[in-house]
C-alpha cells in the first residue's frame, strides 16, 4: 500500500522516522510512535501489527522519499560489470549519510531488541543483494578476480560498503564524502576486478 494513498500510514511512518532518528539507540515504543503520529495504539496496530513491520516499513518509506529505486536505475542498466559496480557504490555512498541517523539507532537497538535486529537484518540483506548483482555482473563478463568465489567477493564488497565502514572513515576519521567514495571504489576494483591495479 503506497504511503501517498494512506495519510494515516504516512503520519505513522514519519513519526517513527523522527523518533528513531532523534533518539539514537533508544527503543522507540509503539505507544510513543502512536502519540507522535496523533493516532490511537489500536489504529497503529491496524497498520503495523508489530514493531518489526513498522521499522522495516519506515526504512522503506525513507527509500521512497529519497528515490532509491530511481537512483539505482543506472546500476541496474549498466552494460558491464565494472560499470555496475561503480554505479552501485556511487548510489550507496550517496545514500549512507541520509540514513545514518536511523540506521545507527537500529544497529544500537539491535543488540537488545529483536524487532530492530530483524528490521536491520532485512535491510542489510537488500543491500547485500545489490552487492551480489554487481559481483555477478563482473563474473558474467569474465572480469571477476579469481582470488575469490562469487560468494566471497559478495562478502567482501558487502563488508567494504557497510555502514560501519562509512561511520569509521567519515564520522570518526573525518574523511569527506568524495574521498570515501573514491577509496571504496578503488579498493573494490583492486580486490574484485581481474587485472586491476
Amino acid at each position: 500500500m503506497s504511503s501517498e494513498k494512506n495519510p494515516t500510514r504516512t503520519r505513522i511512518l514519519k513519526a517513527a522516522w523522527e523518533l528513531l532518528e532523534s533518539n539514537p539507540g533508544v527503543a522507540a515504543r509503539m505507544s510513543d510512535i502512536a502519540k507522535k503520529a496523533g493516532v490511537s495504539r489500536q489504529a497503529l496496530y491496524l497498520h503495523f501489527p508489530n514493531r518489526t513491520e513498522l521499522f522495516v516499513a519506515t526504512t522503506k518509506y525513507m527509500d521512497e522519499v529519497y528515490c532509491v529505486q530511481e537512483n539505482l536505475a543506472e546500476s541496474r542498466a549498466a552494460t558491464t560489470g565494472e560499470a555496475r559496480l561503480e554505479a552501485y557504490i556511487a548510489t550507496w555512498s550517496a545514500y549512507v549519510p541520509k540514513i545514518f541517523g536511523i540506521a545507527k539507532t537500529l544497529i544500537v537497538m539491535a543488540e537488545t531488541d529483536e524487532d530492530a535486529a530483524r528490521a536491520w537484518a532485512e535491510r542489510m540483506q537488500d543491500m547485500r543483494e545489490g552487492c551480489e548483482a554487481a559481483v555477478a555482473a563482473l563474473a558474467r563478463d569474465g572480469a571477476l578476480s579469481t582470488d575469490y568465489s562469487e560468494t566471497e567477493a559478495t562478502d567482501l564488497l558487502w563488508t567494504l560498503m557497510s555502514l560501519q565502514t562509512w561511520e569509521s572513515l567519515v564520522v570518526k576519521c573525518g574523511w569527506d564524502q568524495a574521498r570515501y567514495r573514491a577509496t571504496v571504489l578503488s579498493l573494490a576494483r583492486r580486490a574484485l576486478v581481474a587485472g586491476a591495479d
